[in-house]
C-alpha cells in the first residue's frame, strides 16, 4: 500500500512544488512507483512536468467532486515510473462547493473526499505525494485527511517560521479529530544561499525548534532548479548533474530510509 505523503506550508514561495516535482522523480529513479496529485489550482506542479490543460480531460477538482473516477484522472507522465493527477483553475472552486454541499446536504465529510478517492489506488503506487495549495482550506484539510505524514518546506530565510504555528496546529487538530495517525514525516530546509550568514542561522534556529524531525538534506538555490519547471522537467532530467539533483536524490534516500521500504 502507496505512503501518502502531504508537502504543506500555508506560506507561498517555499519550495513546495518544486519539492513535490523533484522528490516524486528521484522517488521514482529510484525504483518506486509514484503518483504525484497536484491539488493547487495554479497547476505549477502539473505545466512544471510538461502538461497543459489541453493534454488531459479528467483532473482533481473532477475526482473531489465526484465527477471521474480517480483512475480517470491519472495520466503516465514521461518520466521513469511517475504518474499525475494533474490541476486545473477549476479547483479554485472546491472550497466553496464543498461548503455548499455541507450546508444544503447537511454533509459534514466534505475533508473526506480525497481520502476515499486516494485509497482505491493505494494499491497500485509505493508513494503518493500530494502537493498542496499555500492555504489551510478544505482542499489542504482534505489532504491532511488523506495523507500518513506531511513533509513541511521551510525556506532559509528570517522570517522562516512565520505561520509555523498555525500550520502545527491544523495538524494537531487533523490528528484530534480526523486522521489519529497522521505525523510529521519531515521539515525540509529549502533554498538555501551558502553565500549568507542569515540562511545557517535560520537552520540552527529550525533544528532547535523541530530536532530530529529536520532531513538532513538541505536544497540549494540554484538557478537551474528554477528553470527546470519552464522546460517541463524535474530537475534530475533537465540536469542530471546539478547539485539540486544531488540534493533531491538523497531527500528521496531518507524519505525511503525513514519508512523503511
Amino acid at each position: 500500500m502507496a505512503k501518502v505523503i502531504s508537502l504543506v506550508n500555508q506560506k507561498g514561495g517555499v519550495g513546495k512544488t518544486t519539492t513535490s516535482i523533484n522528490l516524486a522523480a528521484a522517488l521514482g529513479k529510484e525504483g518506486k512507483k509514484v503518483l504525484l496529485i497536484d491539488l493547487d489550482p495554479q497547476s505549477n506542479a502539473t505545466t512544471g512536468l510538461g502538461l497543459n490543460s489541453n493534454d488531459f480531460e479528467h483532473d482533481i477538482y473532477e475526482v473531489m467532486t465526484q465527477k471521474c473516477n480517480i483512475e480517470e484522472a491519472i495520466r503516465k507522465t514521461k518520466f521513469e515510473n511517475l504518474a499525475i493527477i494533474p490541476s486545473t483553475l477549476n479547483l479554485a472552486g472546491v472550497d466553496v462547493e464543498f461548503v455548499k454541499r455541507m450546508l444544503e446536504e447537511k454533509d459534514f465529510r466534505q475533508n473526506e473526499q480525497l481520502k476515499k478517492a486516494i485509497n482505491e489506488v493505494r494499491h497500485i503506487f509505493d508513494y503518493i505525494i500530494i502537493d498542496c495549495q499555500p492555504s489551510l482550506g478544505l482542499g489542504t484539510m482534505n489532504a491532511l485527511v488523506a495523507s500518513d505524514s506531511v513533509i513541511i518546506p521551510v525556506q532559509c530565510e528570517f522570517f522562516a517560521l512565520e505561520g509555523i504555528t498555525q500550520l502545527l496546529n491544523s495538524i494537531i487538530m487533523v490528528q484530534s479529530s480526523m486522521n489519529p495517525t497522521l505525523r510529521i514525516e519531515g521539515v525540509l530546509l529549502t533554498m538555501l544561499d551558502g553565500r549568507t550568514n542569515i540562511g545557517l542561522e535560520v537552520i540552527e534556529e529550525i533544528r532547535k525548534y523541530f530536532k530530529d524531525k529536520v532531513f538532513n538534506t538541505i536544497i540549494p538555490r540554484l538557478v537551474r532548479l528554477v528553470e527546470a519547471p519552464s522546460h517541463g522537467k524535474p530537475i534530475n532530467e533537465y540536469d542530471p548533474t546539478s547539485r539540486a539533483t544531488e540534493a533531491y536524490k538523497n531527500l528521496a534516500k531518507e524519505v525511503i530510509e525513514r519508512n523503511g521500504n
